[in-house]
């Protein structure tokens, strides 16, 4: 569908990409990995001919089309959210906007003129074009997604000048979703994303009818969705048929291997350059010396990637706290009429892990800012327990470091003790490297000083930590080190964040924030979310084409319900006046009897498509039982030992996969054509 070709991008004698050539399949799902500055962003900039590589090329067919969302710099303007991301349907709003002005023409024409009989033609034609480009299914479509992404009903109508950088991100998505290009390129799509928004995003995703090819430093977003994995280094892409997971182990088989051939050569080597040095003066040698010479100048030398320096970090040593680390009593917060909180009441004890969960806007920030005491409340009160010191980390303290220091400097001046022997080390893990220590602060990006804030906040001896989503600029090695850390660390934290691989290995609470309230769950984020979605699943069912929950056959009831009342509407008025009160046993009778005759119609016509709805739903069922099982397998490290096993599971999972497409789409088939039936 759309194939790159030896692309190539160079800075000086540094290569960001050196004949590179893939190729991207019609429902491809591919992760795009690699380092901060392997060309990840660049990559998907030329795939969307935003920017242009050197030499190379990149094919598509006529009928493909690309979406790009970047990371950043998205604003919309000018417009209400609805309308705006109402520009998705462009041909729908063309259409409708030529219908008005031919409604316009048809009230001011004549109905005897040619004019009018001409322009009542084309206001027909115009009607069967916009039941073909399913603009009556335009409204539902972007309220589902608008509210999927975290938007309000009352939203709907807002200015789009009224929201900030993540909800830009995330108008842009709603128009890019509601497209539905060919080719969809998502450049770090989670940052601005809670935990519902996430997963709304992941099942989208999953049903998407198109490719999708994304970079993310979320581990579980990819290992959720991508079935390839593309990895940028040096200049280089190589190319894994699995996910992040997969990827990292098949990295290490490739790379032992790598290592196990560079082996041989050197020892193939190092004997012909004996042979050659032992004969290099004996006349009945000369022959076969030149030929040995020539093999050593024909030899492709195998190269061993550098890996990276692995490099641990440990808090700082605190005091321990009292029992209770802060206790919360009845707190009220309000922005003007807005009440965040009234009443709130909330204990958190050492050893606590907790992570912050809830939609945007239900308090999350708010709550550890109050926590931190940087926000005020307006009733109740925060009582810190005994001996606690704290350590806070939220976004814009990036804008509080001081501009005339350089890198180096920030984290030197409030390190203490064998640690700032290491600084330098500890600087890499946060993606400082080399020269990058000396850079000033005034100079550096939002992501970098961001990167430094959080260095300087885990330097400082604390034995409760408050962090805001400090995952948003680091990459998965620098994530690692935080998380490694994390785990060892033997104070107390509050960590508000959308990031569930990370957050899974460290926490042993989660509370959940909705409408002012917070409820404790015990366990990991993997528990709250089962222990969730297995309670809201007593009462519905998940739809399988689209991913969201939806009460398929309570809606097909309510249709029957209004169509039996439709046509006893239909009936009463056909009766003639004063006939309805002489005969009012008989047409009671009469209704029943029609009424009952049409369920029976109905009933009929319904048995084969729900027994085939029945059969589809139990293959889906075996199948994603299958699909688990797999997936069970592929997370064993042992997995990939036997190479041979693990690339026939592998096929058979896309296999699978493809399988599971099919019948998703048969499933939404028959669901239509039953709620259609329904309605009719």
């Amino acid at each position: 569908m759309l194939s790159a070709k030896d692309i190539t991008i160079q800075f000086g004698e540094r290569y960001l990409f050196h004949d590179v050539s893939f190729t991207i399949g019609a429902h491809d799902r591919v992760g795009l990995v690699g380092s901060n500055g392997a060309g990840k962003s660049t990559l998907l900039r030329i795939l969307a001919d935003i920017s242009e590589p050197d030499s190379g090329s990149i094919n598509k067919a006529r009928y493909v089309t690309v979406g790009y969302l970047p990371q950043e710099g998205i604003v919309s303007s000018g417009n209400t959210l609805y309308h705006e991301v109402e520009y998705a349907f462009e041909n729908v709003v063309l259409v409708r906007d030529e219908i008005a002005e031919a409604q316009r023409r048809l009230d001011e024409l004549p109905p005897s003129s040619p004019e009018y009989l001409d322009t009542l033609e084309v206001f027909g034609e115009l009607q069967h074009k916009l039941e073909d480009l399913d603009a009556f299914r335009m409204k539902s479509k972007i309220e589902q997604v608008l509210i999927g992404l975290g938007f309000s009903e009352s939203d709907f109508a807002r200015q789009t000048d009224e929201f900030s950088g993540g909800w830009q991100m995330r108008i842009e998505m709603a128009k890019l979703l509601l497209k539905e290009p060919s080719v969809l390129l998502l450049d770090e799509p989670t940052n601005h994303l809670d935990i519902e928004s996430l997963q709304w995003l992941e099942e989208k995703l999953k049903g998407y009818n198109g490719a999708v090819v994304i970079v993310s430093h979320d581990r579980a977003f990819l290992d959720n969705l991508t079935k390839r994995t593309w990895a940028l280094n040096s200049g280089n892409m190589e190319e894994y048929s699995g996910n992040y997971s997969f990827y990292e182990q098949e990295r290490k088989i490739r790379r032992e291997q790598q290592i196990n051939a560079f082996k041989n050569q050197q020892q193939q080597i190092k004997q012909t350059e004996q042979f050659i040095e032992r004969f290099r003066y004996k006349a009945t040698k000369a022959r076969q010396v030149q030929s040995r010479i020539k093999q050593l100048e024909k030899i492709d030398h195998i190269e061993i990637e550098d890996e990276e320096e692995e490099i641990r970090f440990h808090f700082p040593p605190a005091r321990p706290s009292g029992s209770v680390v802060m206790d919360i009593k009845n707190v009220r917060k309000s922005y003007g009429d807005k009440e965040v909180f009234k009443g709130l009441n909330y204990t958190i004890e050492r050893g606590d892990r907790i992570a912050v969960v809830g939609v945007n806007g239900a308090g999350k920030s708010t709550f550890v800012r109050m926590l931190a005491g940087v926000e005020d409340f307006n009733s109740g009160e925060i009582v810190a327990g005994y001996n606690v010191t704290q350590s806070y980390f939220a976004q814009h303290q990036a804008e509080e470091l001081d501009l005339s220091s350089d890198v180096l400097g920030v984290v030197d001046s409030v390190a203490t003790g064998e640690i700032r022997t290491r600084l330098r080390t500890i600087l890499g893990a946060f993606l400082f490297r080399g020269e990058d220590v000396f850079k000033r602060v005034s100079v550096l990006s939002g992501g970098e000083k961001s990167r430094l804030a959080l260095a300087k906040m885990l330097l400082q001896p604390a034995n409760f930590l408050i962090m805001d989503e400090p995952t948003n600029h680091l990459d998965m090695r620098s994530k690692r080190v935080l998380q490694e850390a994390l785990r060892e660390y033997g104070g107390t934290f509050v960590i508000v964040s959308h990031d569930r691989a990370f957050l899974d290995t460290l926490v042993n609470k989660v509370a959940e924030f909705s409408h002012g309230s917070v409820r404790t769950f015990a366990g990991t984020v993997s528990d709250y979310l089962y222990k969730k979605k297995s309670s809201e699943a007593g009462s519905r069912r998940t739809d399988f084409w689209t991913g969201q929950e939806a009460e398929k056959s309570e809606a097909v009831s309510r249709q029957l319900e209004k169509g039996r009342t439709e046509h006893g509407e239909r009936l009463r008025a056909e009766v003639p006046p004063g006939a309805q009160a002489r005969n009012t046993d008989f047409s009671a009778k009469e209704r029943r009897r029609i009424e009952a005759e049409r369920r029976n119609e109905l009933s009929r016509k319904l048995r084969p498509l729900k027994e085939k709805l029945k059969k589809v739903e139990s293959e889906i069922s075996v199948m994603e039982g299958r699909r688990k099982e797999i997936e069970v397998m592929m997370g064993d490290p042992d997995f990939y030992k036997n190479g041979e096993e693990a690339r026939r599971i592998s096929i058979e999972y896309r296999e699978l996969e493809s399988k599971l497409e099919e019948r998703y789409f048969t499933w939404g088939e028959l669901t239509e054509e039953i709620e259609q039936m329904g309605r009719e």
